[in-house]
Formats: structure tokens, sequence, C-alpha cells
């Protein structure tokens, strides 16, 4: 979990340096949790979804809010997508439960991998 958020100051070297740490932290979380839930993602789906994490990360670290979202557009999502999703969300501190719902979108797109 992040202690609290770092003041936004245009891309400060330890920021970077703090935000490309957490990045992987939280990747190769998700990529355990996954493996442990038999989900593979393939490549595209891989980068997507570091480029999703990196952002998510940044924001968790700027404070800078997302869009509104609908979450009636995420009917469909599996229980189990979404409880991924929010342990992540969570885990990583400072962000509204949105980002959860975006990042639940990963974990049900590569679930199909597997169908």
């Amino acid at each position: 979990m992040v202690d609290k958020a770092v003041p936004a100051t245009g891309g400060n070297n330890e920021q970077d340096l703090l935000s490309a740490a957490l990045t992987k932290k939280v990747l190769a979380g998700i990529m355990e949790m996954m493996k442990t839930r038999n989900i593979r993602v393939n490549a595209v789906q891989e980068q997507m979804l570091h480029s999703h994490v990196r952002a998510m990360v940044l924001r968790s670290l700027t404070g800078e809010p997302l869009p509104e979202v609908d979450e009636g557009l995420f009917d469909e999502i599996s229980s189990d997508s979404m409880s991924m999703a929010k342990k992540v969300v969570n885990d990583l501190g400072n962000l509204p439960v949105e980002e959860a719902y975006l990042l639940s979108v990963h974990f049900e797109v590569a679930k199909d991998n597997n169908a």
C-alpha cells in the first residue's frame, strides 16, 4: 500500500523511480494472481495491462482523478474479475473504486484466452 500521495511536480526523478518500482511490483502481483487462477494473457493483452497499471500507479501517486465512469457498463464483469481488480486497487491505495471497474476488464478479457 502507498503511504500517501506524492504531490505532482511535473515528473521529477524520484517520483518516476517510485512509479516504475510500484508498477513493477503491482504487475508482478497481478501476474501471480492470474497464474493461481490459470488466467493467461497474450502479448498484446500484457502490453495493454502494463500500460494501464503504469497509468493507474501514477494516478495513485499524483491524485489525478479519472473521468466519471458509468458502473452499468461493467454489469457483465464476473465477480471474480471484479474481486481481483478491487484487491489490486485497495492494495495500491489512494485510488477511487472506478479504477477497479476499468482494471477488471483486463482480467475478464484474459479469461477468454482459456475458453
